[in-house]
């Protein structure tokens, strides 16, 4: 079972804190230490899906990426195989509240999304990439890399 699947209402003004929150750790501490702080947000905030993606088990993480795109209404498509996960969002569901909200988008946003991927598999027979089409629109990839043993 997902260990995050919240049903109660959603408030997408969280968007408009960690937007500003990103902008606020670069400009006070620096692109590496909002690197630091994602990767490890992706390793241990999310440490289910983390230590499942370690044993090889990337079932939490499809869940989790349906679930959240699902639940606020974000256009995207999840395709997943054996060995490859990718997710294309055709509308970033906080982009798009951003805009309603009539906010700048900060510059760390899809860093965002990168880093606390990327820490959910450090360590894991698992990598992760997300290639920026568009405002708003990305590809996150997973794949299982070959030769690493899952005991």
């Amino acid at each position: 079972m997902l260990r995050y699947q919240e049903d109660n209402e959603l408030h997408r003004d969280f968007h408009g804190t960690t937007n500003t929150t990103l902008d606020y750790i670069a400009k006070h501490y620096g692109v590496d230490a909002l690197k630091m702080i994602l990767r490890k947000t992706g390793h241990d905030v999310y440490k289910s899906i983390h230590d499942k993606l370690a044993k090889g088990n990337a079932s939490e993480l499809i869940e989790h990426l349906n679930w959240f795109f699902y639940r606020e209404q974000g256009k995207y498509q999840l395709t997943v195989s054996e060995n490859e996960i990718v997710l294309e969002v055709f509308e970033c569901p906080a982009i798009r509240h951003l805009h309603k909200m009539g906010r700048e988008v900060s510059p760390y946003i899809c860093l965002q999304t990168s880093e606390v991927n990327a820490g959910m598999c450090e360590g894991t027979p698992w990598v992760s990439e997300v290639k920026v089409v568009g405002e708003g629109h990305c590809i996150q990839t997973f794949r299982k890399e070959a030769g690493h043993d899952t005991k």
